[in-house]
């Protein structure tokens, strides 16, 4: 074929592509971008699902890419930082949520009420009849919370759940005030110290609660003559005619009995801790044998005759703050003092007439002596000497006396019943002291005194007549007005009067041979 023949068919192709239409460029580029939807559509996973796998599994540059792509084109946009983060946030929680599991096994005693045995000494008085041998579990916890209400009071207002509102006509659109409303309704259900108490006891009513006898687990057969609280231990001993010494344990609940022990042919007079607290010494009335209990030992020494003591009997005596020594009290005025280790007398005091009541001063370096004429000796430990001499102001016959731990007061009592309450101080240095109050509210002779570890309160009874006690504030050295006040008479003729080693509560021993137990609320310790 000649040249002439192929430049010729070439240019009828080139002119027949030429006279053709050209496609329009538009319709087809949207041609191709719906087929490509539809290829992702069915090819990808959901949009959310993929975003996920992204975020879980890296991928950061290709989702960058994606996210500008999308907003450059008018789509969705995810380039908030706001939006990302909840979504995040959603889709963590959805990755947490945990399916709801059954229970593999059903027990169908579960659905049963498990019955309690009252019969116990320690449920006993949640029952209210004798049929109640039996109680639920929820019954007794319903019961326990019932009487533990009962013993508070009532219920608290603070524990209300629907608290009423003073301003009950308020517009709604007082947001402000009720909201200020609620935030004190939420401060009143709180139970936090928001408010302190004083460190001082006041005056006037003293708060306290009466709690089961200290020996209402093993009560005396006769009269109890001592009820004392351990130094240290929350225990406290009671003895009396009963020939016995008890010791219990005090919770203020059941007091349940720790130790008793019989002393044949001894009824006891007198009985007091050691210092320490590891010994019981024991007094009776017809001869000067006494008792040496050993708590740490479990023995009972018997003292049958002290070296250098000539008295026919030993009854009354006190132990010495240093626990090295015992003070006993003789005939005709004598003051006998007695060595711990030696159990022999290394010296002797002597008083006009007969000694009604002795007293060791706070530190033990003085002792205080109350005789049947109203005169008050005040004598030196180490020297045997006698610092000073007074009369009983009003007196008569002297009954009893008591020195405050704080060494700031001297009580002395009289057969009038009048309680005369003096400064150490003063009377150290005058030989006619006046008293700081004359405490007039009993009738009849005022035979026991006890100051409280805190010196706050004087405690006086008669064992002359019942219900003759009453509990005295210092330093206003008035009268608390709701002791004794209670629906039944309770304390009797008391014998014996003394406070726990931080004054939480308050004990005597009457002719009933009961040792009732009051609970002081303002001091916090035993």
């Amino acid at each position: 074929m000649d040249k002439v023949g192929i430049h010729s068919r070439k240019g009828r192709e080139t002119m027949k592509r030429l006279s053709e239409p050209e496609p329009d460029y538009e319709e087809e580029v949207l041609k191709r971008h719906k087929n490509a939807q539809a290829v992702t559509v069915l090819g990808e996973e959901d949009a959310s699902v993929k975003l996920l796998e992204d975020l879980v599994f890296g991928a950061e540059d290709d989702l960058v890419e994606r996210l500008v792509e999308d907003r450059e084109d008018g789509g969705a946009t995810f380039l908030d930082d706001e939006d990302s983060s909840e979504s995040d946030v959603e889709n963590e929680a959805r990755l947490k949520v945990q399916p709801t599991r059954t229970a593999v096994w059903e027990d169908e005693d579960d659905d049963l009420e498990e019955e309690v045995d009252m019969t116990h000494r320690f449920r006993r008085d949640l029952t209210k009849s004798v049929t109640e041998a039996k109680m639920s579990k929820q019954k007794l916890q319903q019961r326990m919370k019932e009487q533990f209400q009962k013993a508070m009071g009532g219920k608290p207002s603070w524990a209300e759940t629907k608290v009423k509102k003073k301003n009950k006509n308020k517009k709604k659109d007082d947001s402000d005030d009720e909201d200020s409303d609620e935030d004190g309704d939420d401060l009143m259900r709180k139970t936090g110290n928001f408010v302190g108490s004083s460190d001082s006891l006041p005056k006037g009513i003293i708060r306290m609660k009466k709690c089961l006898h200290a020996n209402n687990d093993r009560p005396s057969e006769d009269r109890l003559t001592t009820v004392q609280f351990h130094p240290s231990a929350q225990v406290v001993m009671t003895a009396g005619l009963d020939q016995s010494i008890s010791l219990f344990q005090v919770d203020g609940k059941t007091n349940p009995k720790i130790q008793s022990i019989h002393l044949e042919k001894f009824p006891v007079h007198k009985a007091q801790f050691s210092v320490d607290g590891e010994q019981v010494v024991a007094t009776s009335f017809r001869n000067k044998l006494f008792y040496i209990y050993d708590m740490m030992e479990g023995k009972v020494i018997p003292v049958p005759t002290v070296r250098g003591l000539r008295e026919q009997r030993v009854k009354e005596f006190e132990v010495s703050p240093d626990g090295e020594s015992l003070l006993l009290t003789g005939a005709s005025g004598y003051l006998h003092v007695l060595t711990m280790k030696t159990k022999e007398v290394v010296k002797s005091m002597k008083i006009n007439g007969n000694i009604t009541g002795v007293a060791f001063s706070h530190d033990g370096s003085k002792v205080f002596t109350n005789s049947e004429e109203g005169e008050v000796y005040i004598w030196d430990m180490r020297s045997s000497k006698c610092l000073n001499r007074f009369t009983d102001d009003g007196c008569v016959s002297g009954t009893s006396i008591a020195a405050s731990r704080n060494g700031q007061y001297l009580a002395c009592g009289s057969a009038a019943g009048v309680v005369n309450v003096y400064s150490q101080e003063v009377c150290m240095r005058q030989n006619n002291p006046k008293p700081l109050k004359a405490i007039m509210n009993l009738v009849t002779s005022a035979t026991s005194l006890r100051f409280n570890p805190t010196s706050e309160i004087l405690a006086i009874a008669s064992r002359a007549d019942d219900e003759a006690a009453r509990l005295v504030h210092i330093p206003s050295f008035t009268v608390f007005s709701n002791f004794p006040m209670f629906q039944r008479k309770t304390i009797y003729r008391a014998h014996y009067l003394d406070f726990s080693p931080n004054s939480g509560f308050f004990s005597l021993a009457n002719n009933k041979g009961h040792a009732p137990l009051f609970r002081l609320l303002h001091y916090k310790d035993f």
